[in-house]
């Protein structure tokens, strides 16, 4: 009897539709990730799961949630690899990340990290800068694609409004199109730009995180001359009004 009961009764687990609805929304508008949206949740007072979050993502038939999320539903993990000797020799007066204050740990506001994502044809480039202490991304294409001294311009451009107190440190990696670093520093007043070490990408790794989730609108194989500036600022904005578990799930922009 008490089967037949249960059988007929509704479970008192059931998400509410209203509320299911709202998860839709983020994950669908905003490519928002589980966590994300069980952090917002909570500051609301509403309590949820990621892994009710990620079975509703797996029941939807259409695939459609599932392809808004980061990962479209395959993960793979890579062991990190011990730091290798640099052996960068395209850089005319390196400063290598060694010599970066301990201060520049991400718990301040100012230090940067930047990189370029490059296009199909491997000329076509968009520039990506990154505050370690907010996550704020600032992108941009760039019209002269890799060339060093364009790069050093869009860079002074994009922070000179930060310059006194915003900009304290600049982290890079090795590629030529940085080569340029000295008109970087001449144009924010004496900003040092720091390399990392060859192989080490997790030295820059908050820019590095910021590339994959731009991939997520603009894939591998894109021809960028398809990609317009307007677009890249609606990534930029959707990018800093993602919630992130590091800030208490506010916001970059916020």
């Amino acid at each position: 009897m008490a089967e037949l009961r249960r059988s007929h009764g509704a479970p008192h687990n059931r998400t509410p539709r209203l509320l299911l609805w709202r998860i839709e929304q983020w994950i669908t508008e905003e490519q928002w990730s589980p966590a994300q949206i069980v952090g917002v949740l909570a500051k609301e007072g509403i309590r949820i799961s990621r892994q009710t979050i990620y079975n509703y993502i797996h029941a939807d038939k259409t695939g459609r949630l599932l392809a808004n999320t980061r990962h479209k539903g395959k993960y793979s993990r890579k062991s990190k690899k011990g730091i290798r000797p640099t052996k960068a020799t395209n850089i005319p007066n390196r400063t290598s990340i060694h010599e970066r204050s301990d201060e520049a740990d991400g718990t301040r506001f100012g230090d940067w990290e930047m990189d370029l994502i490059i296009g199909k044809d491997g000329y076509e480039a968009i520039l990506v800068l990154a505050e370690r202490n907010t996550s704020y991304c600032i992108i941009e294409k760039l019209p002269h694609g890799k060339n060093a001294k364009e790069v050093a311009k869009a860079v002074v451009r994009l922070l000179y409004a930060y310059r006194l107190t915003g900009v304290l440190t600049i982290t890079t990696d090795n590629s030529s199109e940085f080569s340029a670093h000295g008109e970087i520093t001449k144009g924010l007043k004496g900003v040092v730009v720091y390399f990392a070490d060859s192989y080490c990408s997790w030295q820059k790794g908050l820019v590095e995180y910021t590339n994959k989730l731009i991939r997520q609108y603009i894939p591998k194989e894109t021809d960028f001359t398809s990609v317009s500036p307007q677009f890249i600022k609606k990534v930029q904005h959707k990018l800093n009004r993602r919630p992130r578990e590091k800030l208490n799930f506010s916001t970059p922009e916020d």
